[in-house]
């Protein structure tokens, strides 16, 4: 069999719904023009998504607290228990928040904190059924990877039963955070103690087997390979396959952003704005069996979300409300959307808004 080593033909199997491989994908992205991977980003949309439709969802962030003790060097939100400014907001303090998020007809809630060392699971078992008892239309998105593995280890439980417990308490989601980098060469050097890249993806796949909603994210810029960005695809792909063929409840999405390094202890730079498209439009391509990839509009702006739309990207976000931890690290884009500034926005790049709910269901479309 004739191997396919051109950028052209490469892209020319993708668009037709072809998988590319790890070694195609390294040397995909080594070899083809930004111009060209946009277009074969932006076809491959088209062909998902042909009616001219970008989704966007109304909800709201809440970070219930900012104990944390991984100590990760590239967050500037957390701190460490003992902290004058750690906090744990209450349940009454949490529900003010999504009061505020009902009156704007919100529809879910990204409920999210750090790895407290000291909240058994009876905590957030409290929580969520607080939330689903007062807020019962609201979906709840809730926790990380690593904070459900927290929970596990302080309880001295197998994951699957503490997803278990959290979902018949109303938890609705398990988010895609903390993935950073799927690969432990950079996750050993950037957060060392946060988990390997196989517990990110054994509490997602044990999310997905469990019923809920998923995403998967990323988050370049941090000095890590080439390959390492692509086996990070590669893993979320092969996840997707798993999941899908056990009971075809798999990632509902995927958002890629860049490391934002601003008041962090790592420090850096900050990857430009033409590599974060090219790394849409690359996601695009190497993920066949995902269908939606969000804009990331709270870390890159609304100018770059909106290129992002011609890059593969078919839905622009959420309006978030608030947003503290990405702010923190110096993403000065502003914390929050309305509704009609995120249909203008969609407008402007030349596309129909709609409203959506975590699940990619359409709720509302505008003309």
């Amino acid at each position: 069999m004739q191997t396919i080593t051109t950028p052209g033909e490469l892209l020319e199997r993708a668009i037709a719904g072809g998988r590319i491989s790890l070694e195609e994908g390294i040397h995909l992205y080594q070899t083809a023009t930004t111009k060209e991977l946009k277009q074969a980003a932006d076809a491959i949309r088209q062909k998902r998504h042909p009616e001219g439709v970008v989704t966007y969802l109304v909800d709201r962030n809440i970070n219930y607290s900012n104990v944390c003790i991984v100590d990760c060097g590239f967050c500037a939100f957390y701190r460490k228990p003992a902290s004058s400014e750690a906090y744990l907001l209450t349940n009454e303090q949490i529900g003010e928040k999504m009061a505020e998020l009902r009156a704007w007809g919100g529809s879910r809630v990204l409920l999210q904190g750090g790895v407290n060392p000291y909240l058994k699971i009876d905590y957030y078992e409290g929580l969520l059924r607080y939330l689903k008892e007062h807020f019962p239309e609201i979906e709840i998105d809730s926790f990380s990877p690593v904070e459900v593995w927290n929970i596990a280890r302080i309880m001295k439980m197998p994951l699957d039963q503490v997803l278990h417990r959290l979902h018949e308490a109303g938890m609705d989601g398990l988010p895609g955070g903390g993935a950073e980098i799927l690969d432990n060469r950079t996750r050993n050097r950037i957060a060392p103690h946060k988990g390997t890249w196989e517990s990110w993806i054994e509490a997602e796949r044990l999310a997905q087997r469990e019923g809920m909603t998923t995403s998967a994210t990323m988050v370049f810029g941090f000095d890590e390979d080439l390959e390492e960005r692509v086996l990070h695809l590669t893993r979320l792909r092969d996840l997707q396959d798993e999941s899908l063929a056990y009971n075809g409840n798999g990632f509902t999405s995927f958002i890629v952003w860049s490391y934002q390094p601003e008041n962090t202890a790592m420090g850096g730079s900050r990857a430009s704005g033409a590599e974060y498209l090219r790394m849409v439009s690359f996601a695009r391509i190497m993920l066949d069996n995902v269908e939606n990839i969000s804009a990331s509009w709270p870390s890159q702006g609304a100018d770059l979300a909106r290129e992002a739309l011609h890059c593969g990207a078919n839905d622009f976000g959420s309006t978030m409300m608030e947003e503290n931890v990405v702010s923190a690290a110096g993403a000065d884009v502003g914390t929050c959307m309305t509704v009609e500034q995120i249909q203008a926005e969609i407008r402007e790049a030349g596309f129909r808004p709609a409203e959506r709910n975590s699940r990619y269901k359409i709720l509302k479309q505008l003309d």
